[in-house]
Parts: C-alpha cells; sequence; structure tokens
C-alpha cells in the first residue's frame, strides 16, 4: 500500500523558512521521481517543484531561487526548503509520486505580513 506522510508546516512570518518533509512508503522510492504540489484557498493545485530519482530538480517560477528541493533515499523522504517565505506561498502543500495518483493529506503553510 503506497502511502506518503507529509510534515514540517506551520505559521511563519514572511522572509522567514520552513521545511517540509515527505516520507514514503510501498514504493520504490530510489526510482521513484517525486514532487511537491500546492493548493491555495479557491485555487488550482498546481506544482512547485520536482526531484528525478538522479536529482535533477524542477522548479516553478514562482519559487525559484527561494525553495529547495531534495531527496534522501536512505530514509524515502523528499524534502522543500522554504526560504524568503511570502504571504502568497499560503497553501496546503502536497506531495507526490511523478506520474502516479498518490497524494498525502497535506501539510498547512501559512505566511503571514
Amino acid at each position: 500500500q503506497v502511502q506518503l506522510v507529509e510534515s514540517g508546516g506551520g505559521l511563519v512570518q514572511a522572509g522567514g523558512s520552513l521545511r517540509l518533509s515527505c516520507t514514503a512508503s510501498g514504493i520504490t522510492f530510489t526510482v521513484s521521481a517525486m514532487a511537491w504540489y500546492r493548493q491555495a484557498p479557491g485555487k488550482q493545485r498546481e506544482l512547485v517543484a520536482k526531484i528525478r530519482s538522479g536529482g535533477f530538480q524542477n522548479y516553478a517560477g514562482s519559487v525559484k531561487g527561494r525553495f529547495t528541493i531534495s531527496r534522501d533515499n536512505a530514509k524515502n523522504t523528499v524534502y522543500l526548503q522554504m526560504d524568503s517565505l511570502k504571504p502568497e506561498d499560503t497553501a496546503i502543500y502536497y506531495c507526490n509520486i511523478v506520474g502516479n495518483d498518490y497524494w498525502g493529506q497535506g501539510t498547512q503553510v501559512t505566511v503571514s505580513s
């Protein structure tokens, strides 16, 4: 059974930082591309960042230079380091296995101005 468990969200002031974690089980993590998405109230879910099994990364233009996606294959975990946070980063953040319709429960990130 595939399971994705996110953690690390919270309330932070603009300019602050948070690190999200997503631990996966039930998959061969080392060969899986992983992604972070987010969904703000009233908006569609959008891709934030993606990391391939070999470590190659892609970012949405709105977060490039501020967010960093990484992975620890020994821990079956993907991370999202978020720096210089802005109020518009407020959303529920979800972990995803690229190419699959498996999602975690999400973790709320709220950035106050």
